[in-house]
C-alpha cells in the first residue's frame, strides 16, 4: 500500500468519545468500502490508573527521578489491527482484468508487492513429459528454495499455470523451455506487466533476490 492521498487522521467528535477519552483520532484508509478505520489512538489521561488506585487502595503515582515531581501517568492507547491491515492489502491488490478478446478468459491478479507476496517465484517446466526440462526445472527450484519461497508447478499448460500464480500474487514465474537446454537461460515472467526476459540460470538467484527481498 503506497497511497498517501488515501490515508487520513480523523478526530472524534465530542459525541463519539469514549467515557475515558479526552481526545481520540482514527487513522483511516479509503478502500472500495469507503473510509475504514485502520488504527485508533485514544488519549485516556489518568483515567485507568486513577480508577485502579481508587478501588484497590494502592498508590499508583510515579515520581520523576529528575524533577522529583509526583503524578499519575497519562496513557495514550493505540490499537492497530493485523486483520484490518491484511484486508486492506488484499482489497488494494485484487484485480479482475477482462479478457480483451471478449472470450470468457478473464485474468485475476493479486498485485502484492514482491516483498509481501507469500510465494516469491514459481518454476515451471514447459512440458512435464520431457525429462530434461523437468530435471532442470527441479534443480532450479531446489536452488531457489534455499533463498526464498519457491513453488514448482507442472500441472496443465503454461498459460493456466501463469494464471494460477497471478491469482495468488506470485511476482515472478521462471519457465524452463527447450532453449534452456541449449544455452542455460530461462524465461522470467513478471506478474503485473506480463513482460518476459531471458536470464542465465547462474544469474537467476541474484536477479530475483534483488526484486523480492525487503530492503
Amino acid at each position: 500500500i503506497n497511497h498517501k492521498d488515501r490515508l487520513r487522521f480523523r478526530e472524534h467528535g465530542s459525541d463519539e468519545l469514549a467515557h475515558y477519552a479526552k481526545q481520540a483520532f482514527d487513522i483511516e484508509y479509503q478502500t472500495i468500502l469507503g473510509w475504514q478505520e485502520w488504527e485508533g489512538i485514544h488519549w485516556r489521561q489518568d483515567w485507568d490508573l486513577s480508577r485502579h488506585s481508587q478501588y484497590s487502595g494502592q498508590d499508583l503515582s510515579y515520581t520523576d527521578p529528575l524533577t522529583k515531581e509526583r503524578y499519575i501517568p497519562w496513557i495514550v492507547e493505540t490499537s492497530g489491527g493485523v486483520d484490518r491491515t491484511f484486508l486492506n492489502l488484499l482489497l488494494d491488490a485484487y484485480e479482475e482484468q477482462p479478457d480483451p478478446t471478449g472470450k470468457d478468459n478473464d485474468r485475476t491478479v493479486l498485485h502484492l508487492h514482491p516483498w509481501l507476496a507469500p510465494v516469491k517465484v514459481a518454476v515451471l517446466p514447459l512440458q512435464k513429459n520431457k525429462e530434461e526440462l523437468v530435471t532442470t526445472a527441479k534443480g532450479i527450484h531446489k536452488t531457489l528454495q534455499r533463498l526464498m519461497v519457491s513453488q514448482y508447478d507442472d500441472i496443465q499448460n503454461i498459460g493456466r499455470r501463469y494464471r494460477r500464480q497471478d491469482e495468488i500474487g506470485t511476482p515472478y514465474c521462471v519457465t524452463v523451455d527447450f532453449q534452456t537446454l541449449e544455452d542455460q537461460t530461462v524465461t522470467v515472467r513478471e506478474r503485473d506487466q506480463m513482460t518476459q526476459v531471458r536470464i542465465a540460470i547462474n544469474e537467476l538467484p541474484m536477479y530475483l533476490l534483488e526484486r523480492v527481498t525487503w530492503k
